[in-house]
């Protein structure tokens, strides 16, 4: 396939119960060409992970030698543990015409979007209908104890707070259209004239065409 434009960087942020995550296995299986972005961490691989695949698995040496010569898109510190995305697998993607989907939080999608690849940022925020609507959809997944729903809660607001950081918002009452708003705004964000790297060539020949018919 013939190269036309350089890949985006699809960012998905919502507060935890709003569908993100599973608006972002929809999107990778609706188009099998796009890259799920794995992220780098300094914890131990669990049984059955692998290094590349789960995560790329880094010392804490490793990982802050990244974030000092700018490796990083993006990074922050869970429970004694670093997480992030590693900027050159990234690179690589995109400079082949790759998109590639992030599900992060809006701290995480705000260091992309002021990183050296903000130009190729398309960036989503995913909210719900309602407050007792992402109550109820956290206590269904029947995941996670009363205490940690209430604490996911808790970090709910600050996190809808940022809203308005990102291009897109999708509200996320129905997950069929929310999915289907989602690819509309892929399909765009993939025509848009300033990502076409191959328009110019193309309008040169149909010019020429012009002239031979004349």
């Amino acid at each position: 396939m013939v190269k036309t434009r350089r890949g985006l960087l699809i960012i998905l942020s919502s507060p935890s119960g709003a569908g993100k995550s599973t608006l972002s296995r929809m999107l990778l299986d609706w188009d099998p060409s796009l890259r799920f972005s794995v992220s780098a961490t300094t914890r131990g691989p669990r049984p059955g992970e692998k290094d590349g695949k789960e995560y790329f698995f880094k010392t804490r040496k490793e990982f802050e030698n990244l974030i000092n010569n700018d490796g990083m898109l993006e990074h922050a510190e869970v429970f004694g543990n670093l997480y992030g995305s590693p900027s050159e697998p990234v690179e690589s993607a995109v400079s082949k015409g790759i998109d590639v989907v992030f599900d992060v939080d809006w701290q995480g999608g705000q260091q992309i979007r002021k990183s050296s690849m903000k130009s190729d940022v398309v960036s989503i925020f995913i909210l719900p209908p309602s407050i007792n609507e992402l109550e109820r959809r956290l206590n269904a997944r029947g995941q996670d104890s009363p205490d940690v729903v209430s604490n996911r809660m808790s970090k709910s607001k600050d996190e809808i707070s940022h809203w308005n950081e990102y291009e897109y918002i999708i509200v996320n009452n129905d997950l069929q259209q929310s999915f289907e708003a989602l690819k509309s705004i892929l399909i765009a964000e993939r025509t848009k004239q300033a990502r076409r790297q191959d328009l110019e060539e193309l309008v040169h020949k149909l010019n020429c065409e012009f002239s031979e018919l004349s």
